[in-house]
């Protein structure tokens, strides 16, 4: 019997890992791709090649390419798994309409805790007497009795 409680102890603990497991999300080494970058000096083609495919391309005036990079990692057992940020970076470019590197922003988790943002609230103002509350309360009638056979037995 107590060769039995051994082999299920020894089942147990082999299969425990004891590395910890880094779940990677984005460009890996992104601080260092970064640095390669020149601003005034590098293109769209240098871009590409050393960092790869920005994760988020936006385009207003100039060309705005973003890059994240996220890692994340599980706790100890004492917080019972929980997930920990090891690494959370976003690389922000601007590139002008020839196509030429003009601004780099580049903010880790610190910068990010740093970043203030507005506590104030939008609010909607409808109340029953507002346009948009009497043109839904019409449609929803119209769509409840398309014929209007409800409304004229009354």
């Amino acid at each position: 019997m107590k060769k039995l409680y051994l082999l299920i102890l020894f089942i147990l603990i082999s299969n425990c890992s004891l590395k910890k497991i880094v779940q990677h999300h984005g460009v890996h080494n992104l601080e260092k791709k970064q640095a390669k970058l020149k601003v005034n000096q590098s293109n769209k083609n240098d871009i590409i090649n050393i960092i790869g495919p920005p994760s988020t391309k936006s385009k207003f005036d100039n060309d705005v390419y973003i890059y994240i990079e996220r890692k994340t990692s599980s706790s100890k057992l004492r917080k019972l798994g929980k997930k920990v940020l090891i690494e959370n970076n976003v690389l922000i470019l601007d590139i002008d309409n020839r196509g030429i590197l003009v601004a780099k922003q580049f903010y880790n988790k610190d910068d990010m805790n740093k970043i203030i943002f507005d506590k104030n609230l939008t609010t909607s103002n409808y109340s029953k007497q507002s346009f948009i509350y009497n043109f839904f309360s019409t449609l929803r009638q119209r769509i409840d009795d398309p014929r209007g056979v409800k409304r004229n037995k009354n």
